[in-house]
């Protein structure tokens, strides 16, 4: 690979000769302005405003235009004798975590080489330091015209760097994110990272740009004089679509399995709305308490009603006959039935009997 910048790279009192190479090639299609009558090429061609004749790309250099409008000259020597240290050096100034850097500061990205056998050992020095702290290295350099940032880092067995942005360079996000307070709910958090594990295990090597294929593969047909158009893909408008996200969150799920032939769920669940529970019955403990009075009242009733019973008895009977002890009897046992019954009301039941008993001799010495 081609050399795009020679220098070397100061670690500390170490300097290590390098060649600065592309780590990285843009393979999208380029297309040319043609005049749409005739098929002809349209060129950009670079022309002297005084003169107003075109100019060869040798003959071109650079210049600082002022407020004025007036032009001050530069020239590639007056860039190569600026007293800076990172003209020609890559000058390393720390060493960091990899992830204390924003990725947001990436810019393109270069392969160091060793420049020269003298180059080859304090090459590997860095390169093993590198792996064995698990760090990277924070230097500055410069290139085409300016001082940059960068990264360095190992990539199998090569020391890589990235060209960083400065931290000024990154804008602040204002005004991005959503306004208005979002909840999230946790059922959808789940879904989310189903969808997340499905598709987050995928080889990087296996993707590929499809418009650029598909670019090519128009060119090759129109070339061949083959090409037909294809007939346009319907695109539903987007946005103002109110849609079910558990249910879109479950279905994305359920097509990520089934592109990698991975069972899937037979039914998407649809979101659960909460109902209104039912209104509690209104005086509910005062029906108990009416429920409970009348129980009691109806004990009242047949306690009487057995006492009333067991006094008649006594009444109709002789004294001293066997009929009035078996109404005496029948009344002691209808007594007792409802004292079982009523435990609470035994004390008054019993003194109804008693004052039965006082009133039946009275009756039969009168007799």
């Amino acid at each position: 690979m081609r050399s795009i910048w020679n220098g070397a790279i100061s670690f500390g009192l170490v300097s290590i000769p390098i060649k600065l190479v592309n780590a990285t090639e843009s393979h999208s299609i380029s297309f040319r302005q043609i005049h749409l009558s005739d098929g002809g090429r349209i060129r950009y061609r670079k022309v002297c405003e005084l003169d107003g004749e075109e100019v060869a790309t040798a003959e071109i250099g650079k210049g600082y235009e002022e407020a004025d409008g007036s032009i001050i000259p530069i020239t590639d020597q007056d860039l190569a004798q600026l007293p800076i240290a990172t003209a020609k050096t890559i000058e390393i100034v720390s060493f960091v975590p990899a992830d204390e850097i924003d990725p947001l500061q990436m810019d393109a990205a270069y392969y160091l080489a060793a420049n020269g056998p003298t180059a080859a050992k304090p090459y590997t020095l860095l390169r093993e330091a590198l792996k064995r702290s698990r760090k990277v290295a924070i230097a500055k350099y410069a290139l085409r015209g300016r001082e940059r940032l960068g990264m360095l880092r190992v990539v199998d067995d090569v020391i890589a760097m990235h060209g960083l942005l400065w931290p000024d360079e990154i804008r602040v996000p204002e005004g991005v994110a959503p306004e208005g307070k979002v909840s999230v709910r946790e059922a959808e958090l789940d879904l989310a990272d189903a969808l997340m594990a499905t598709l987050g295990e995928v080889e990087m090597d296996s993707l590929t740009d499809e418009y650029r294929e598909a670019v090519e593969a128009m060119i090759s047909a129109k070339s061949q004089g083959a090409f037909e158009p294809p007939s346009e893909a319907e695109v539903e408008p987007a946005g103002g679509k109110v849609i079910d996200l558990m249910a879109a969150l479950e279905k994305s799920v359920n097509a990520a399995k089934a592109s990698r032939g991975e069972a899937t769920q037979a039914q998407v669940t649809p979101i659960r709305r909460k109902t209104a529970a039912a209104p509690k019955a209104v005086g509910g403990k005062k029906s108990t308490s009416t429920a409970k009075k009348t129980t009691a009242g109806t004990r009242k009733t047949a306690s009487a009603k057995s006492t009333a019973t067991k006094s008649t008895a006594t009444k109709s009977a002789p004294a001293g006959s066997a009929a009035a002890g078996s109404a005496k009897s029948t009344a002691t046992k209808s007594t007792a039935k409802s004292t079982a019954k009523s435990a609470s009301k035994a004390a008054s039941a019993k003194k109804t009997a008693a004052a039965a008993k006082k009133a039946a001799p009275r009756k039969r010495a009168s007799a």
